[in-house]
């Protein structure tokens, strides 16, 4: 691939800054947007490696203003849009930011895009747009339904962007990633918060309801898929799922995450985690079929087996005291 001039938001965020770092080492002029702070923070960035916190073009802003958006996009010719809102609990008592974030902030590139003549913008979804599986495994013809305010946004979004597409062509596809998990993530997520419990040493963890099932993504893997949606011809207008294909519930990836630690575990019902009852998506397996015909994608991580292999990686970065250090295990994250 030639380098490109790229323009990255959200990329102090956990997927964001691995698609970050992959894209510097693969040569390509990056752009880092993040999100302005009094501290400086670069967010996860400031943990990568010097030559790559050398290499970026960093832009502190907020998505949510279209005169920043639009100076960060000039001279761009890919802008890979992962800048969001995504916890669901928040989402329920503050909406508001989540229309002004997911929605407001994605008109605000795709009008940025549009006029400065971008060649490529990838809309960032998520699986939580379909809702509980009315069959499976999920095609990207599955209808879309908005179970909380976090999800409704992002239908939003995406929609703005296919109304983009038709209404004046701008160049938008959107990758539609399902549950990613990884190095970095936040604890506001069941598998960190599982991870970060059990190496705390608990052996009675706090978790919500554990029935639900989900198609996990390692983060390696969700970082191949943009790579891939950078430069995939014609793939403009088109949805597009980024999913594993592999089925688990909630209890079942405790056990596998207790089994890698090498420990027991016993899992508690906290009922503050748990998500009202119309609202928590029961089933989630995702079909990557489209993925792999219009992308040429396919998880390195699929499967059973290499969701216990992408588990290893993670525990294993959590098990540093440095990172470890970082989240409150004690206290539920919303």
């Amino acid at each position: 691939m030639s380098p490109k001039k790229i323009l990255v938001t959200g990329a102090d965020g956990f997927i964001g800054s691995h698609l970050t770092e992959a894209l510097v080492r693969q040569g390509h002029d990056v752009r880092a947007f993040v999100y302005y702070n009094s501290f400086n923070s670069w967010g996860w960035l400031d943990q990568s490696e010097p030559e790559i916190k050398r290499s970026l073009d960093v832009f502190s802003g907020d998505i949510r203003d279209p005169h920043g958006v639009r100076e960060a996009v000039k001279g761009r010719e890919v802008v890979l849009h992962l800048a969001a809102l995504i916890a669901i609990p928040f989402s329920y008592h503050s909406p508001a930011a989540y229309v002004e974030t997911n929605v407001t902030g994605t008109l605000n590139l795709l009008q940025a895009a549009r006029d400065l003549g971008v060649s490529r913008m990838i809309q960032t979804s998520t699986s939580e747009v379909y809702g509980t599986a009315r069959f499976v495994p999920i095609t990207e013809a599955h209808p879309l339904s908005g179970q909380s305010p976090y999800s409704a946004t992002k239908i939003g979004a995406d929609q703005m962007a296919e109304a983009f597409w038709r209404s004046f062509a701008t160049p938008v596809a959107t990758l539609r990633p399902f549950n990613t998990f990884g190095p970095r993530q936040s604890a506001r997520a069941v598998i960190p918060t599982i991870i970060t419990q059990l190496l705390s040493g608990m052996r009675k963890i706090r978790l919500g309801a554990v029935h639900p099932t989900r198609d996990f993504n390692y983060v390696a893997d969700t970082v191949a898929a943009f790579v891939a949606a950078m430069t995939a011809p014609g793939i403009e207008g088109e949805v597009i799922n980024a999913a594993s294909n592999f089925e688990i519930s909630i209890g079942d990836t405790a056990r596998t995450i207790a089994k890698v630690i090498g420990c027991d575990l016993e899992i508690e019902t906290d009922e503050a985690r748990l998500r009202p009852e119309a609202s928590e998506v029961e089933r989630l397996w995702g079909d990557n079929a489209k993925a792999a015909r219009l992308l040429g994608w396919a998880p390195a991580y699929g499967g059973g087996e290499g969701f216990e292999r992408a588990m290893a990686e993670t525990v294993a970065w959590f098990r540093d005291p440095a990172n470890l250090g970082r989240y409150k295990a004690d206290r539920y994250n919303i």
